[in-house]
């Protein structure tokens, strides 16, 4: 399997590509939680491309998408400046998402996405993420570095969830 993680930019072809993981792992997420019929409503109702691209050409804001044989499975958005309430003053904070399909959660695709988000933020003084209590990924942030540090809610059906950070530039 090849897999390579890259910067994209908010075009037609990116969005295809970033709206199909998360319409699967939106799926995957939530089964257990909610029913069929609302996942379909919210993806129905919520996943609009064209604020998609207008989002991710915000020039703070930067999408990684990760492929394997050139098929997408996972991306990380990277938001710039974006700060929860418990950011200390001072700090410059980038929040990210972080997302592979459940299919291809291998330490391989864990670590390459990671490898090039992290080069990505190098900027910044805390990296944050409010991630699902249930999500497999939140064991690998934690591994990676990134202390709980809040009880959160999360997605589109408000699930228990925790923020995590971690702290780059110390000072």
């Amino acid at each position: 399997m090849d897999i390579i993680s890259k910067f994209t930019v908010g075009s037609e072809e990116g969005i295809s590509d970033l709206i199909a993981i998360i319409d699967s792992s939106v799926y995957a997420l939530h089964k257990e939680f909610v029913t069929e019929e609302e996942i379909k409503k919210y993806i129905h109702n919520e996943i609009d491309p064209r604020k998609m691209i207008n989002d991710l050409n915000d020039l703070s804001n930067q999408l990684i998408m990760m492929y394997a044989d050139q098929k997408p499975i996972g991306f990380s958005i990277i938001k710039s400046g974006s700060v929860h309430p418990g950011i200390p003053g001072g700090k410059r904070a980038t929040e990210i998402s972080f997302v592979i399909l459940s299919e291809f959660d291998l330490p391989e695709t864990r670590q390459s996405l990671w490898k090039k988000c992290r080069s990505a933020v190098s900027f910044t003084d805390i990296i944050w993420i409010n991630i699902l209590d249930h999500d497999p990924l939140a064991d690998f942030l934690k591994e990676s570095g990134f202390i709980a540090v809040r009880s959160s809610k999360a997605g589109p059906f408000q699930l228990p969830s925790h923020i995590l950070e971690l702290e780059i530039n110390k000072g």
